[in-house]
Parts: C-alpha cells; sequence; structure tokens
C-alpha cells in the first residue's frame, strides 16, 4: 500500500502537470493572438498604403490635367452627362469646335448654324463638343437632360453634349485652363451690333476685363485641328460664317 506521503508526492507531481499543461496552451494561445494581431496590422498597413497610391495616383492624373503645359486637347477629358470622364483622344484625327453654350442667351441661336455646319461637315472629320456653361447670366440653368432635350426639340443638334461646367475660376474644366492658354481674348467683332452692349455692361462691372484671358460670354469658341493643335478663337459676336470658312480649310 502506497504511504501517504507517497500519494501526496503523486498528488503534487499530477497537480505539476496540470500546471505546465495549462501554461502551455496560454502560451500557444497567446502566441496565435500575437499572430492575428501581426495578420491583422500587416493587412491594414497595406491597405493603407494601397489607398494612399490610389490618392496619390488621383492627385497626379489631377495635376497632369491641370498642367497648361500640356500640347495637345487629346491629354483632356471633358466629363459625360453621366458623370464620368470622356476622353478626348476619342477624337484623335479629327478637327473640333469646342464651345461653351447656353439656353437662354441672345447667342443662342447660334446652335442652329452649329448644327447645319455639323451636318454638313460631320463625314469629312469634323466635330464640334458643347460644353453648357451657366456662368454667364445665368443663362443656361436646367438641368443636363432638360438642357439636351431643349436643343434637340428646338434646333435638332446632334452634336456631342457634355456635362453642363464652369469654364473660368476655381472649379474651371482643366481642358479649359489649357484652351485659354493657347489662345488669349483679342476682343470683340468690332462689326457685330452686339459688341457695343457687351463691352458697355463689362466695363461697368470689371473695368479690367479685356487684360484676361477667361472667357468672356457664351458661345465663345475654340478650333483644334486634326493634330490636337488650337489655331483660333473665335468670341461669340465673329460672324458663324467665317468660322465655317477656317473649319473647312483645315478639313
Amino acid at each position: 500500500m502506497e504511504t501517504n506521503d507517497n500519494k501526496r508526492i503523486q498528488f503534487n507531481r499530477k497537480s505539476l502537470e496540470r500546471r505546465k499543461a495549462r501554461n502551455k496552451k496560454s502560451t500557444v494561445t497567446l502566441i496565435i493572438l500575437l499572430l492575428v494581431l501581426v495578420g491583422v496590422l500587416i493587412y491594414l498597413s497595406r491597405f493603407a498604403a494601397k489607398n494612399k497610391e490610389k490618392e496619390v495616383s488621383g492627385t497626379e492624373i489631377a495635376n497632369k490635367q491641370n498642367n497648361t503645359d500640356m500640347k495637345k486637347v487629346t491629354d483632356f477629358s471633358l466629363i459625360g452627362k453621366n458623370g464620368n470622364p470622356v476622353s478626348l483622344s476619342e477624337y484623335k484625327g479629327k478637327v473640333l469646335l469646342i464651345v461653351n453654350t447656353a439656353t437662354g442667351c441672345g447667342f443662342t441661336p447660334q446652335y442652329e448654324e452649329l448644327e447645319a455646319m455639323y451636318k454638313k461637315l460631320k463625314n469629312k472629320g469634323f466635330e464640334i463638343l458643347d460644353v453648357p456653361c451657366n456662368q454667364f447670366g445665368n443663362q443656361t440653368p436646367g438641368t443636363d437632360a432638360e438642357i439636351t432635350e431643349f436643343c434637340q426639340v428646338k434646333f435638332g443638334t446632334d452634336f456631342p453634349q457634355f456635362k453642363k461646367s464652369d469654364v473660368n475660376g476655381e472649379n474651371e474644366l482643366p481642358l479649359y485652363t489649357w484652351l485659354k492658354g493657347q489662345k488669349g481674348f483679342e476682343g470683340f467683332d468690332a462689326d457685330n451690333k452686339l459688341t457695343p452692349v457687351l463691352e458697355k455692361m463689362f466695363d461697368a462691372s470689371n473695368p479690367g476685363w479685356r487684360e484676361s484671358n477667361d472667357i468672356k460670354w457664351n458661345f465663345t469658341k475654340f478650333l483644334v485641328d486634326r493634330f490636337g493643335n488650337v489655331v483660333a478663337r473665335f468670341e461669340p459676336t465673329h460672324s458663324m460664317e467665317d468660322v465655317e470658312a477656317q473649319v473647312e480649310k483645315l478639313l
């Protein structure tokens, strides 16, 4: 028979073994938790790095778009009616007339002349890019859908029309920053009956308006050749017959 001392020794040994097992289990659990924590930290750091990379990439794209040293119109984009960017590289090799338009302006009837020019010349490689803008006299207050409906119903327009956007100021399209840098303002046409009206209005509101290359009013037009170079700027007072003549020279 085992003595009480032997029983006590065996009990103590078993208790020690159980404690060792528990300690070992706790250590393994702790190691697993630490590994999980390390894995989570690695994942979060990689996720943050990817987001940072995306952020940097987006910034680089924005900076690229805003770089006025760019040489070709095809390096830029416009915003489609669905809010997505449309690369102007889609129009590579085309002669372009880029116009900021309005639906309630004294020059709005130019839509009819623009559409007639488009129908006549589009099969020769000509495109009109219509950018509605509400910065001049609040003359384009409608939604994009309303603007499109107005132009199609009243003037039968079929040329590409983009999202209503700013062409001057802090939120101006990068494309327009570049266009204005390529061809500055050289004055309104003296023989147009609306020129004195516009000049009087601008003189009263901003005496230094002639010194800026900003877009002055609705239906300012930039003519771009097949190689993506801006070759002319036409103010809204410019003869549409001459605009068409200069377009035809490039086709």
